[in-house]
C-alpha cells in the first residue's frame, strides 16, 4: 500500500467518525429541546405542570398551603387533622354564651357573646401532645391570628376545661347581632380584663408545643 492510499484511508475513517459524532449531537439536541422555537416555550415544555391549590393543601402536612379565604379560620400546626372552619360551620355547633367586661382602646366594653368553645374546635384537629410526658398537654400553646396580622398567644391550659374554669369562645355574634360571614369569628376571652386577646377577624389558629423552643435554647 502506498503512502497516498494510506493517507486517503485514514482520512476516510476520520470523516466517518466526525459524521457519527455530529449525528449523535444533533439527536441529543432535538431530544432535549423538542420542537420549541422560543426559549420561553422550551422552558415551559420542560417545566412540570403546577399542582392545583387543593392538591397542594393535601400534600402539606399542615394543610396550610392553600390561601385563606375571607371569613375562614384555618386550624393547623402540630395536629393530626388540620382543617378549615367558617362562621356557617360554627353556627351549626353547640353554643355557649359569655357576658364580659374589658378595657379596650375605645374605653370600657360590656358585651354578651355567643359562640363555640375554642377547646372543642381545636380538639377536633387532634393536637399531637406527647402522652409519654406527665400532663403533656400543659406544654401546648395556641397562636391566634386575626386581621392585619394581629396575633395573640395562649397556653393550652387556659382553654382546657380540665385545667381552667374559663370558657374562651369563637364568637359568632355580639349582643345578639351576628357577625358577617366575610369577617369571621371573634375570639372572646372572659378572664381577661383588657381586650388585647379579643382577636377580631380571626383567620388562623396554630397549635404547637414549647418543647422545640425550650429544648433548643442555649
Amino acid at each position: 500500500m502506498t503512502q497516498d492510499e494510506d493517507r486517503r484511508r485514514c482520512a476516510g475513517r476520520a470523516s466517518r467518525r466526525v459524521a457519527r459524532v455530529c449525528a449523535a449531537a444533533t439527536a441529543l439536541l432535538i431530544t432535549s429541546c423538542g420542537t420549541a422555537d422560543d426559549p420561553k416555550d422550551a422552558a415551559a415544555s420542560s417545566a412540570p405542570a403546577p399542582a392545583s391549590a387543593s392538591a397542594s393543601a393535601s400534600a402539606s402536612p399542615n394543610g396550610s398551603s392553600a390561601p385563606i379565604k375571607p371569613g375562614e379560620v384555618r386550624i393547623a400546626g402540630e395536629v393530626d387533622k388540620p382543617y378549615t372552619v367558617t362562621l356557617a360551620d360554627l353556627r351549626k355547633l353547640p353554643r355557649a354564651e359569655a357576658s364580659v367586661e374589658f378595657i379596650s382602646a375605645k374605653g370600657d366594653q360590656k358585651h354578651t357573646y355567643q359562640g363555640v368553645l375554642l377547646h372543642e374546635v381545636l380538639k377536633a384537629a387532634q393536637p399531637r401532645f406527647d402522652q409519654t410526658k406527665k400532663n403533656g398537654q400543659l406544654r401546648g400553646v395556641v397562636a391566634a391570628t386575626g386581621g392585619g396580622d394581629y396575633r395573640a398567644v395562649f397556653a393550652w391550659a387556659e382553654l382546657d376545661p380540665g385545667f381552667a374554669k374559663s370558657q374562651i369562645l369563637l364568637a359568632v355574634s355580639e349582643d345578639g347581632t351576628a357577625f358577617e360571614d366575610s369577617a369571621g369569628p371573634r375570639l372572646v376571652v372572659p378572664q381577661d380584663t383588657r381586650g388585647g386577646r379579643y382577636v377580631s377577624e380571626l383567620n388562623q389558629l396554630w397549635v404547637g408545643t414549647v418543647d422545640p423552643v425550650v429544648d433548643g435554647a442555649h
